[in-house]
């Protein structure tokens, strides 16, 4: 059998453990660990992001650097247009002569590439290209010959270029010539190609702090995960859910703060837990004090005993590996704690009946030697007195009780107490008819009550234990007092707590657990156990189960 440290949780956890660890190195080659894919994923993220974000801010650059080539244009041309010195030539013979020197000191200081101002035929009064003077316009006017302005990119003499044109109003605010300014689209990529530089600046330093970010990332989530890939972290989950499912032992996880994190079905039903238990705290649920106690204070096992419902467990609580709280284990020992009760009345009456035998023996020499010494009256005299009494008592035992199991639980337990010193009697009223509890469970609660009293009595100078029993098929009422010390308050409490035992611990399965165990089968046959003080001076234990 397997020691107590050792559990079935512990072997399936363990060879799972060394499965992967066999798999992992193959597996990482072909698919790599979930932290490095996961950096390769954020790597292209971040690259697709930064190029997406470069294009869009070389767009919008672009599109500023129009808008502003735009604004540009059409400010330079209302002020040119607006100035005294244009209308002035234009009543002139040859308005070129002053108005193209004045456009081409606009156009220097302005910064544009060139200042055309026209009549309402077209024909240019200036350009930067003096050849050009006197020839057409060439490009759309829009609505400026109507007195508004327009501007537009369009391809002229000088190239694509965005250019704008606006009327020139007289005195009378007619419209008596028109102003043409623009900006070669060139100029305009010179100055994006010089803005693109540093948005380039940018978009590397974006690339770089996310490619650190990804790399710290895939760093934290490496150690988080142990390097394991994708396809290693499934088959664990798979493995977690099979063994949580299928182990036939309760495993409870908790954290530092005593809260449930983790919980299988075993321990589910062992402990009566709800559905939700997941997230509570321990001392939030409905448990048994002493086992809440030893929980929260982490002192559970190994091995320790605890009495929950209906079932028997054994806890074990050990801390968990790198700080994550404790692991506690549960193992049902109902079953096995019942067979080795019922063992420890069979050794009992064992005990009883060598006790008997070596009595029978020593009687059978003292009426060998009286025959011997020619004294057959004495000898027969002792013979019939020791018969009588062992016959009143198996007589007086079976006229009371009719249960075959209990009547022979108490002749085992009459002899075992002589031997021990202890007096037990059984009480004239007692009386059984049948008996509401099988017979197993008959014999926990008669046996355990009576080896409770017996050893009660282990220092008392006073030695009697009385046995009340009066039951029938749907009834029972038992007591079972001794002369012992008694019992304080506390103990009475702790004594259908968890199992209140006087005796030192053996390390035996079951110590301390007998008058749970009593209070167990009474609770559910819907009945009830107390403790009082006795008329021999001592504790007196009575059980109830009502019609």
């Amino acid at each position: 059998m397997l020691g107590s440290g050792v559990t079935g949780v512990t072997l399936l956890f363990v060879e799972f453990v060394t499965a992967v660890e066999r798999k992992r190195p193959m597996v990482a080659r072909v698919r790599g660990s979930v932290a490095r894919q996961v950096l390769l994923l954020q790597v292209l993220v971040v690259l697709v992001v930064v190029a997406g974000a470069v294009a869009l801010a070389v767009v919008d650059a672009r599109r500023s650097q129009l808008d502003t080539a735009r604004v540009r244009s059409v400010d330079v041309a209302q002020a040119v247009a607006d100035s005294a010195t244009i209308v002035r030539s234009l009543d002139q013979p040859d308005p070129s002569v002053t108005i193209q020197p004045f456009a081409e000191r606009v156009r220097r200081d302005t910064g544009t590439d060139f200042v055309v101002v026209m009549g309402l035929d077209r024909v240019r009064y200036s350009h930067p290209d003096p050849a050009r003077i006197g020839q057409h316009f060439i490009g759309d006017l829009g609505g400026a010959p109507h007195g508004k302005v327009f501007s537009q990119e369009y391809t002229g003499t000088l190239g694509p270029s965005m250019r704008a044109v606006v009327p020139v109003f007289d005195g009378r605010h007619r419209v008596v010539a028109l102003v043409s300014v623009g900006i070669t689209l060139a100029k305009i990529d010179a100055a994006l190609q010089r803005q693109l530089v540093q948005i380039g600046i940018g978009g590397l330093l974006v690339l770089l702090a996310g490619g650190m970010g990804s790399w710290l990332i895939g760093r934290r989530l490496r150690r988080q995960t142990h390097g394991l890939g994708a396809a290693e972290i499934t088959r664990m989950y798979e493995y977690y859910e099979s063994v949580l499912h299928a182990v036939r032992e309760g495993l409870v996880v908790l954290d530092d703060s005593a809260r449930i994190v983790l919980l299988n079905d075993e321990a589910t039903r062992l402990l009566g837990l709800p559905a939700d238990a997941v997230g509570h705290r321990i001392d939030e649920l409905s448990l048994p004090a002493a086992l809440t106690a030893s929980l929260l204070t982490g002192a559970a096992g190994p091995d320790e005993l605890h009495l929950v419902g209906d079932y028997v467990i054994v806890v074990n609580q050990a801390e968990a590996e790198r700080g994550l709280g404790s692991v506690v284990t549960l193992r049902d020992h109902t079953e096995l704690q019942a067979v080795s009760g019922e063992l420890d009345t069979v050794r009992g009456l064992a005990d009883a009946l060598r006790s008997q035998n070596h009595e029978a023996a020593n009687r059978l020499h003292a009426v060998v030697s009286l025959i011997e010494l020619d004294r057959p009256h004495d000898a027969l005299e002792f013979a019939t007195g020791e018969l009588h009494a062992a016959q009143a008592l198996t007589d007086q035992v079976m006229a009371a009780v009719d249960e075959p199991v209990v009547a022979a639980l108490l002749l085992g337990k009459t002899a075992q107490a002589a031997e021990r010193g202890i007096e037990l009697r059984l009480d004239q009223r007692s009386g059984v008819e049948g008996l509401p509890l099988d017979a197993r469970e008959m014999v926990t609660v008669v046996g355990n009550l009576l080896d409770n009293a017996f050893d009660a009595l282990q220092e008392s100078e006073r030695r009697e234990v009385v046995v009340r029993l009066c039951a029938s098929a749907t009834a029972l009422d038992l007591e079972v007092a001794d002369s012992g010390p008694g019992m304080q308050a506390d103990e009475v409490e702790r004594a259908f707590e968890r199992g209140w035992s006087t005796k030192p611990g053996n390390g035996r399965v079951g110590r301390g657990l007998g008058l749970a165990l009593v209070a167990q089968v009474v609770r559910r046959h819907g009945g009830a156990v107390a403790v009082h003080r006795s008329d021999l001076g001592g504790a007196a234990f009575t059980v109830r189960i009502p019609a």
